[in-house]
């Protein structure tokens, strides 16, 4: 399991976009990047460090995966038919952790991956823990018994800051089926996404 070793919403600064779309974000009241000089590291980019930024983003928004994980799924992607941007996408949004995200069980990405890592959710009606698990469509995902219960996810269920895309097929409050692999055009992020500068990045 990846686990992020530092505040979440740095990134946020850092890229100076809220990644997220969260309301508490701090990026909406502090744009600068964090550190004693923040506001003055306005240099302008070069090409590598467009392509890194992008990388950044795309990578820390799906849970800071490792950078191991997010290269494989990378060349995973470039093995696969038709564009390698928008099968990296593909690939990304059919992991098991995004799946819960996207279905609303979790209010973040973060949440949802430790919901999976505890064993709260099922897949086609087995318990499954591995929250990088490659979801297919036609696979059914539901909350386990415990997991009804939880405030996290009735929080999650309220939250009006994202709607469930038409990718998730909800069924009640506690289950919904992974319709199709989404589009770049589909996910519903809250900030623009280059993944066509992440191939560039992995292509040098």
């Amino acid at each position: 399991m990846s686990k992020r070793q530092n505040s979440k919403y740095k990134l946020d600064r850092r890229m100076g976009e809220n990644i997220w779309g969260r309301p508490k974000s701090p990026v909406n009241t502090r744009p600068n990047p964090p550190g004693q000089h923040g506001a003055r590291r306005k240099g302008k980019l070069s090409d590598f460090g467009i392509q890194l930024r992008a990388k950044q983003k795309l990578k820390g928004y799906y849970g800071d995966v490792t950078e191991k994980q997010f290269k494989r799924t990378y060349q995973e992607a470039s093995r696969m038919k038709g564009d390698t941007g928008q099968n990296l996408i593909g690939l990304l949004e059919q992991r098991l952790d995004m799946v819960v995200y996207r279905a609303k069980f979790a209010p973040t990405i973060f949440a949802a991956r430790q919901i999976v890592s505890h064993g709260h959710i099922r897949v086609n009606g087995v318990r499954c823990n591995i929250a990088s698990r490659r979801i297919r469509p036609g696979d059914v995902v539901s909350l386990g018994t415990k997991a009804k219960e939880m405030a996290l996810i009735a929080e999650a269920q309220s939250l009006a800051e994202r709607e469930i895309p038409d990718y998730v097929a909800p069924d009640g409050t506690d289950k919904i089926t992974f319709v199709r692999v989404p589009t770049l055009d589909e996910v519903p992020y809250p900030v623009k996404m280059e993944p066509n500068l992440v191939v560039e990045f992995y292509s040098r």
